[in-house]
């Protein structure tokens, strides 16, 4: 039992760390020498790093981050499994290390271990995690950003439609309890981190794609 909850702790802590890889800060500092965190929003995703170094920079930061949440339940996919054969799993828990595996890497990238718990808004490393524990529902939500931007040319609405998309399509679609709760809290937790764009979504001030990056004079 030792060695089971050993395992599970480690898959716990690298499914952390791995989604604590500061992808836009690094791209940031190894393009242009910058601290992303003082340019923009301030935030190390995937759209401040669009608006800040331009389309190559920012596209390359955004599939990295989906990476980001795709590799850590694809391990703890593996790892629980490697565990299921070689130990009991009386309680039927080990379904939840996945899930939590997949919440600790939304949480590494916006409260990174190596930016002084600073980072994104989680929003390419939560579609990445969703990928990996039910692509269709990922399909969904990612589509949803897209029509959404396509429409209003607005991220931060596109990433809020997607979020609220996630847990609804999970409950649609039958799947396990232990998904569309984790989807329903990570969703929850995506739209908190855009509170200050609701807020200027609702005053009408929130920059658009092509916005000049000044226009954005707080965090996304």
């Amino acid at each position: 039992m030792g060695l089971l909850w050993g395992g599970i702790v480690g898959v716990l802590l690298l499914a952390y760390l791995l989604g604590s890889l500061p992808t836009g800060y690094l791209v940031a500092k190894q393009l242009k020498g910058i601290d992303i965190r003082d340019h923009g929003s301030g935030s190390t995703g995937a759209t401040n790093v669009l608006r800040t170094l331009g389309k190559g920079p920012g596209l390359f930061v955004f599939i990295v981050d989906i990476g980001k949440g795709v590799a850590p339940v694809l391990m703890a996919r593996w790892a629980t499994g490697v565990m299921a054969a070689n130990f009991s799993d009386s309680l039927g828990g080990l379904p939840w290390v996945v899930v939590l595996a997949g919440a600790l890497a939304i949480l590494g990238h916006s409260r990174s271990i190596w930016l002084n718990f600073t980072g994104g808004k989680s929003v390419a490393t939560g579609l990445g995690v969703i990928f990996a524990l039910h692509w269709p529902t990922g399909l969904i939500a990612f589509s949803t950003f897209g029509l959404l931007l396509a429409i209003f040319r607005i991220v931060s609405l596109g990433s809020i439609g997607g979020a609220i998309a996630t847990p609804t399509t999970m409950l649609l679609m039958g799947q396990p309890w232990a998904y569309i709760i984790f989807s329903l809290v990570a969703a929850l937790y995506v739209i908190n981190r855009h509170r200050s764009n609701i807020q200027r979504l609702l005053t009408g001030t929130e920059p658009r794609i092509g916005q000049k990056l000044e226009s954005a004079n707080s965090k996304p």
